[in-house]
This record gives C-alpha cells, structure tokens and sequence, in this order.
C-alpha cells in the first residue's frame, strides 16, 4: 500500500484529488491539507511513502517546513504540482528534494502513474513543464535587487526598506532606480507587478 500526503491548498482540487487517489486500491490518502504548517507532526503520526505538494507552498515559511519534512522522513519522495505559469517557483523547488513533477493540467492516469514510479525509486519529470521553465526569461535582478524589491512589496516607505535592509535611503532609491530600468516598469508598483508574475519574488526578510 502506498501511503499519500496530499498538500494543496485549493479545497475544490485537494478534495477532487485525494477522492480520484483513494480509488486505486494500492492508495491510502493518509492526510489532505490545505498548507504546509501541519505537514511535519502529520508525517511523524503516519509516515507517508509519497508527498504531494504544490508547488506554490515551496517559498518563505513554506522551504523551511519542506526541509524539516523531508529530514524527518527520509523514506518519503516528494512529487510536486505545478502550473506552466510558475516556472520561476518550479525552479526553486528542484533546488530541493523533489523527486518528481507534475503538471496540474495532466490527466489523472499520469499522476497515478507518476506516483507509482516514483515509489518503486524512479524520478518523474513533466517534460512540458520543464520546457516552460527552460523557455521562460530569467530574472535580471541581482540578488541584492531582488532583497530590495521583495521589502518593497510589504508596502514600506524607502526609509524602512532602508532601514530593514541595513542600508542608506539613497542606496535604496539607486537600487529601486536600475530595477525601474532592468524591468522597463515606470514606478516601484509596477516594478512589483512585473516581478510578482514572473515569479521572482520571493519572502521578504523582515
């Protein structure tokens, strides 16, 4: 028996999943959640064999609670859901333990069968979503642009970001200046806008 932990937090897709899962008689759905907080003290009562997570849980707050999961339980394989519009957070994710990818968009006989394979030790990689993370542009912030940015998103005046980021209001006004410039966008907002869906933002470090 394979034994699933299911993490989505769409409650329509969670539910469609773990009723479509619990069909094959080799399934057990050992926990549906809505959010990674839970997953760690989950997996410690019933140890899963196969971790479905979206993609979109894998960033801030979310990467931590990953890593403690999967150091807890070493004998689970990760398979992650992703969308063709987050290539940005799909590459972070195969930064980590990820066994396996999944387009939310493939039919249910392929995660079925993704989440068989990678049971018996096999990788699975959705060869779409690897092309639309191959085909999708880079950021072109520095990391450090990227910092200013991501605090700048909390809403805070240049003084704060400034502040928070251990730096001089004019540092960050130059900063914000070459991020107008390398995003083409007329005004922090909409600077925030284009990174946001690109995808390269990331947790503030507040």
């Amino acid at each position: 028996m394979i034994r699933i932990l299911l993490v989505e937090p769409m409650n329509l897709l969670r539910g469609a999943l773990a009723a479509t899962l619990s069909l094959e008689e080799d399934f057990t759905v050992v926990a549906e959640l809505g959010c990674l907080h839970e997953a760690p003290a989950m997996a410690r009562a019933v140890p899963p064999d196969v971790a479905i997570i979206n993609v979109g849980l894998l960033a801030g707050d979310g990467l931590r609670l990953f890593t403690t999961l999967t150091a807890e339980q070493p004998g689970c394989v990760t398979l992650v859901l992703a969308g063709p519009d987050a290539p940005a957070q799909l590459r972070r994710a195969l930064d980590f333990p990820v066994q396996g990818v999944v387009g939310v968009q493939a039919a249910p006989s392929d995660l079925i069968r993704g989440i068989r394979q990678l049971a018996q030790g096999e990788r699975v990689i959705d060869a779409d979503l690897v092309v639309a993370m191959v085909a999708a542009p880079r950021s072109p912030l520095s990391e450090r642009e990227l910092d200013v940015l991501s605090v700048a998103a909390s809403g805070m005046p240049a003084a704060d970001v400034a502040a928070t980021l251990h730096l001089t209001a004019g540092t960050v006004r130059n900063y914000i200046s070459v991020i107008l410039r390398k995003t083409g966008a007329r005004n922090r907002l909409e600077a925030i806008r284009v990174a946001e869906g690109a995808g390269w933002l990331r947790e503030s470090r507040t």
